[in-house]
């Protein structure tokens, strides 16, 4: 699970930061002038953790204020992400956070509606998921017929072309669309037949947002597991940096999201 992974590594790199520091001060408190007075070999252990804590300060600052990178595990944000792709998450687009905890400290901005976000799942900890933001708190949410209607105001969709959801064992025939979320427009997916066909009518509430995958009939959002708490966020996807599928896709590198 890709925040088993997060986690697991800012966990290490917390722990490899303040290890290293503490060995460092004791010995620089306790040892350091007597083993000069025996003129002593410094340990290994020291040496390094002296040598190597800057570098692990340095990781663990950029890695948890600036930017971190996120593999895409599944493709319910086609055709605008594709399974696999590696994006680069900007960490402080939304405010600085505590590493690990989360714990918000400092507030720069709010998600846009049309935003691609990764954060939390609501329901299942220790996974992240990347969806795209519908509804800001307070908007009134209509999916109706495959169709969003946001505060009243229907978001357009403008046919594009035919195409193919690619699953394993079967090809699903889709309508490839571009919806007009009034800030921005998108390419959404639409499968001809089947796929998601419940209507939902709902108000977000405060300190929460409505996610959807543009994926629509093959994305597990907020129609399934509900609303995105504000303190689930983790950062902002901003630009895809590496695409695999069955070679590198040349074209999407560099993509901006």
């Amino acid at each position: 699970m890709i925040t088993v992974f997060n986690i697991s590594i800012l966990l290490l790199l917390v722990i490899l930061t303040f290890g290293s520091l503490i060995i460092w001060m004791i010995d620089k408190a306790i040892f350091e002038r007597r083993r000069k007075m025996l003129q002593g070999k410094e340990p290994l252990l020291v040496d390094y953790a002296r040598s190597l804590f800057p570098v692990f300060l340095i990781v663990l600052l950029i890695r948890s204020f600036v930017a971190q990178p996120f593999r895409v595990p599944t493709g319910s944000l086609e055709p605008t992400i594709m399974p696999n792709d590696l994006l680069l998450v900007s960490q402080f687009s939304y405010g600085l956070r505590l590493p690990v905890i989360q714990t918000k400290i400092l507030n720069i901005g709010e998600p846009k509606r049309g935003d691609i976000v990764v954060f939390s799942h609501p329901a299942v900890p220790g996974m992240d998921l990347i969806k795209r933001v519908i509804g800001i708190p307070g908007d009134h949410i209509i999916y109706k017929n495959k169709v969003l209607y946001i505060n009243g105001q229907i978001m357009q969709q403008t046919f594009i072309k035919n195409g193919y959801d690619v699953e394993p064992g079967m090809n699903i025939s889709v309508k490839v669309m571009e919806e007009d979320l009034g800030t921005m427009k998108h390419r959404i997916l639409i499968y001809n037949q089947g796929g998601e066909t419940t209507d939902f009518n709902f108000t977000v509430p405060q300190g929460y947002y409505f996610m959807m995958g543009d994926n629509r009939d093959n994305s597990a959002d907020s129609r399934v597991w509900g609303f995105m708490p504000e303190k689930n966020i983790i950062g902002k996807a901003e630009v895809i940096f590496f695409s695999w599928d069955h070679g590198i896709q040349w074209s999407r590198i560099g993509d901006r999201l």
